[in-house]
């Protein structure tokens, strides 16, 4: 007897519609897939859901107060609503409160993937009334000189997801909370720099901070150029796993790289590489025009031709006084992948070897 398996389906009422969702799913999850607008600030769809800002809350029928809709499982029969007068004064003023910790509540896109969500809320709900304006949490590192993270924690409003996706995506633990309440602070062991840390420089808590209180350091030097942001969808040059990113362009300037979040081989991940290593692209000494050794054995400029017509004949020499395996090929992996394809395709069916390697191994 064949046995036909089915995925269980239930139902609840959303906003007075109808709607069937798999157990297990959120409130969350299954208002998000039928386009309600449930605003967040601690939620990031790659981590486990926290709770934390409470700006997801519902009303829940039969339910005492508002729930979490990101921790709360839907059930058959529930009667969820998304957005009342009561739910809509709660989330204005967590947004103020929230505000009001803060020095600076407008930061530069440049920032992060996730740096406007803060910004972006505080102007849907006109929550900039400055009514709660008090001591402000949070002490930024200054000291900390590394090239790559902004550590400007006096925008930090404890959402933790610097924290939680270190540790759930990344694997590194190496940044964590200290004390509680209003001295709440993200750390890392010993109160460290992050480069005496157990960071890698992946750039993932840079991406998931809503408010830019941890920035692209390299990105938001080039604030001050000229110019409206431009993306550019493409894939990421220095090996062959084939992470999708965002490149971030004022003009013709390149001004930051951003993990594109529905890559099929990262998810938003990117390695120190891929996300910080873009400055050989308009590098004062990338060369723009080939080199030749001439007989007084300096190098000199020279015509595409020129090379090309010598790097042939000094392949031809090697091969007659030498043999084929004289011959050996390292690919960049900087070089597009029909770049790489014409490297190999040179050695092994130019000269028949399959003496050919690249330097993304390392």
């Amino acid at each position: 007897m064949i046995m036909e398996s089915r995925t269980a389906v239930a139902t609840m009422t959303l906003d007075g519609e109808e709607v069937s969702f798999t157990p297990g799913e959120t409130v969350y999850e299954v208002a998000e897939r039928h386009q309600k607008d449930i605003p967040t600030l601690c939620y990031d769809p790659r981590l486990e859901p926290f709770g934390g800002c409470r700006l997801c809350v519902v009303e829940l029928e039969g339910a005492r107060a508002p729930v979490a809709s990101c921790t709360t499982k839907a059930a058959e029969g529930m009667v969820i609503r998304t957005r009342t007068d009561a739910i809509d004064a709660h989330r204005t003023t967590l947004l103020e409160m929230v505000a009001s910790e803060n020095r600076q509540l407008d930061v530069d896109p440049l920032s992060g993937f996730a740096s406007q969500e803060l910004t972006t809320l505080l102007d849907r709900y006109d929550a900039r009334t400055g009514r709660f304006a008090g001591r402000q949490s949070g002490v930024s590192r200054d000291d900390d000189d590394n090239p790559f993270i902004l550590r400007d924690y006096d925008l930090c409003i404890s959402c933790f997801r610097c924290v939680r996706v270190c540790a759930e995506q990344q694997g590194d633990y190496a940044i964590s909370i200290r004390n509680r309440g209003f001295d709440t602070q993200i750390t890392t062991e010993f109160g460290g720099l992050l480069k005496e840390s157990a960071c890698v420089f992946c750039g993932q808590c840079v991406q998931t901070c809503p408010t830019g209180a941890l920035g692209d350091r390299k990105a938001l030097k080039r604030a001050d150029l000229p110019g409206k942001i431009e993306k550019t969808r493409t894939i990421c040059p220095y090996c062959g796993v084939g992470c999708s990113v965002d490149v971030l362009t004022k003009e013709d300037k390149l001004v930051g790289v951003l993990p594109a979040m529905d890559g099929p081989a990262n998810l938003g991940a990117l390695c120190i590489k891929g996300q910080f290593a873009f400055d050989f692209v308009q590098h004062p000494e990338r060369l723009a025009t080939p080199f030749v050794r001439g007989d007084n054995g300096q190098l000199r400029e020279a015509t595409w031709e020129e090379a090309l017509d010598r790097a042939a004949k000094g392949f031809l020499k090697a091969v007659d006084d030498h043999g084929r395996h004289s011959v050996y090929g390292v690919a960049s992996g900087r070089a597009p992948h029909e770049a790489a394809y014409m490297m190999q395709r040179f050695i092994r069916a130019g000269f028949g070897t399959n003496q050919i390697d690249n330097c993304s191994r390392a």
